[in-house]
């Protein structure tokens, strides 16, 4: 743990030193402009849009939420390493292992936010797209009321503006639905427009009807998206808890043969590696989890 906090000291040292102006959080601040430097240049571009979104949400983690993320992955880990090996340097490698694993993390959150803001965009589009039709009665004068009533945000907003240039432009719906179905494949997306193309195309009969139920279908899959949602909450919890634990079981283990019997234990280079592989398992199924998490968020 001492090397994990002399780590910590010097970034900070080199940092101020290479802006001597800076307070403290100024320094954190430098830090973490650096590293944004970084991730501007080797970012792909769709990821970038996906964090200017996670900003403009208000999403975004602040300096201090960062520094408090380093420190407790830093401590957290350097300290499970230390009570597995007794030895300051697999700490240290343990701790900056850690600490290196938070930018991933933070793309997997960065993902599931933007994930669940594009499919609460979707149903509001949805909902109103069918709403508009039935005062209409034509699915691009709908495309266009939902435009102009300013309720949906970027990217969707502007997908529908070119939703109804290729509309006009074609003379058919075809392309448009084809378009917006692709950039966003939901069910209840490709649902309803295959109503709307089949009231457009084929003049279906009873319109009024068969959009009410499928406003209907929406509200359950909708339903059952938020359902998910508090399923993985709650899931997220006791799966960390559980997975800590499973770290901890070395603990009952010293408990059982004493310290110093362990640490003569520990000594042997297959039990040694033995370690080595527990730690890997149990980081793999906590990033597994993460994973589960974070992915796939609003996908019906």
């Amino acid at each position: 743990m001492e090397l994990v906090i002399l780590l910590a000291l010097a970034i900070y040292a080199i940092s101020y030193r290479l802006n001597p102006d800076a307070d403290v959080e100024g320094t954190f601040k430098f830090i973490k402009h650096g590293i944004g430097n970084i991730y501007e240049k080797y970012a792909p571009y769709s990821y970038k849009q996906i964090r200017e979104k996670t900003k403009e949400l208000g999403e975004e983690y602040t300096v201090k939420q960062y520094v408090a993320q380093v420190i407790l992955f830093a401590g957290v880990a350097g300290g499970i390493a230390y009570l597995y090996f007794y030895n300051l340097v697999w700490t240290a490698i343990y701790a900056i292992a850690a600490v290196s694993m938070i930018p991933y993390l933070s793309y997997l959150r960065t993902q599931r936010i933007y994930s669940e803001y594009i499919f609460e965009e979707i149903q509001t589009y949805c909902t109103n797209v069918i709403m508009e039709f039935n005062t209409t009665q034509s699915f691009v004068k709908s495309l266009e009321g939902v435009r102009d009533s300013g309720i949906l945000g970027s990217p969707v907003n502007d997908d529908v503006k070119v939703m109804i240039d290729m509309s006009y432009a074609n003379g058919t719906i075809d392309q448009s639905i084809a378009y917006f179905n692709e950039k966003y494949p939901y069910y209840m997306v490709k649902n309803m427009h295959q109503l709307f193309y089949q009231i457009t195309k084929e003049g279906a009969r009873d319109s009024g009807e068969s959009l009410e139920n499928m406003s209907l279908d929406i509200d359950a899959l909708v339903e059952g998206v938020y359902r998910d949602r508090m399923d993985r909450a709650n899931f997220h919890k006791k799966f960390l808890t559980f997975g800590m634990a499973l770290f901890l079981l070395v603990a009952v283990i010293q408990f059982l043969l004493g310290r110093d019997s362990y640490i003569e234990l520990i000594e042997i280079w297959y039990v040694k590696g033995l370690l080595h592989g527990i730690i890997l398992i149990n980081c793999y199924f906590l990033h597994s989890g993460e994973k589960y998490y974070n992915e796939d968020v609003g996908v019906e």
